[in-house]
């Protein structure tokens, strides 16, 4: 019994990875992608897709290995979810396949559709992240059973904008690093108001719901994260003030996995809230331990594939 208990949780872990790793890395590349609303030269746009091009694509890996592992380890909350969650599942993964049309073909058709394709870049960008949060605001505020519209009632779309907020600010801190030219500037005053906004609307989500944040509080890794919460905020502060790109990119990165993190010890042990544990839903343990063998060679793998990319195009873009 403990065994299975332990090879439970490790599964969870493993996904819960998964799942960080897409939100850190493409949830920059989606807000990259947001922003080409604020710039409307063509020349700007080019070097703004430019940086993203070569590694949304792996960065990407993350959420298939994701849908994957959960179908393998988690069959109940899978099947509990898919039925419940099917329409803004759906319009989300629409929206990517819009984004990669996008950017992939911007670079094969004649100048005349680049901004009929960067308008889709955005506009798919901003439905995939805006889905994102309020998919994860269905789960957390148990609203999976609430209709296939559930998605557009107050608390999911809170989530919904506040990831997007958040994406926002990773993306100002990503342009300010990767490209050399006069975008830096409106990057990083857009970064103040991104800051700002996800800040008030995380805020807002938990005034609308404290049950996680409670639940946190109450266990001492959710203490020692919130207190690191505080310190990474202050840290940020700082980087952005001393326009230093990189250090304010990885601090909001860490912002996120903490948040993300303080999420976590709140619902644990719940894998649906309210409804199934992850002991649960777990699959068999012999499952679990093929696919977690398959799981230890599959991410170093991976990341190794994630790291080697940004080393080969870590050149600033002109």
């Amino acid at each position: 019994m403990v065994i299975a208990l332990s090879l439970a949780d490790i599964s969870a872990a493993t996904l819960a990875v998964s799942l960080l790793l897409y939100l850190l890395l493409d949830g920059t590349d989606l807000g990259v992608g947001m922003l080409l609303f604020c710039f409307r030269d063509a020349d700007s746009r080019r070097r703004l897709t430019a940086t993203i091009l070569p590694i949304w694509d792996a960065n990407e890996t993350w959420l298939v290995l994701l849908a994957g592992g959960m179908l393998a380890l988690f069959p109940l909350a899978y099947s509990s979810l898919f039925s419940a969650i099917y329409l803004p599942l759906f319009i989300m993964l629409l929206a990517l396949v819009l984004r990669a049309v996008a950017l992939e073909y911007r670079g094969h058709v004649a100048p005349r559709w680049h901004r009929t394709l960067d308008n889709l870049h955005q506009l798919s960008s901003l439905v995939a992240a805006f889905m994102q949060g309020a998919l994860a605001g269905l789960v957390v505020g148990n609203q999976t059973q609430a209709g296939p519209f559930a998605w557009l009632t107050l608390y999911p779309a809170l989530c919904g904008f506040g990831l997007i907020a958040a994406y926002l600010l990773c993306g100002c801190c990503w342009i300010q690093w990767r490209v050399r030219g006069p975008e830096i500037r409106l990057a990083h005053h857009l970064a103040w108001l991104f800051l700002v906004l996800s800040l008030s609307l995380l805020t807002a989500i938990n005034l609308l719901d404290s049950r996680a944040l409670l639940q946190a509080w109450q266990r001492p890794p959710g203490r020692i994260a919130l207190l690191l919460m505080l310190l990474t905020l202050a840290g940020l502060l700082f980087a952005m003030a001393r326009r230093r790109p990189v250090l304010a990119l990885m601090l909001s990165l860490s912002l996120i996995t903490l948040c993300w993190g303080l999420l976590i010890i709140g619902l644990y042990p719940w894998l649906l809230p309210g409804r199934l544990t992850i002991q649960q839903a777990a699959a068999a343990p012999a499952t679990q331990l093929f696919l977690l063998g398959g799981y230890a060679l599959i991410l170093p793998v991976t990341l190794a594939y994630n790291s080697w990319a940004f080393w080969v195009f870590r050149a600033r873009v002109r």
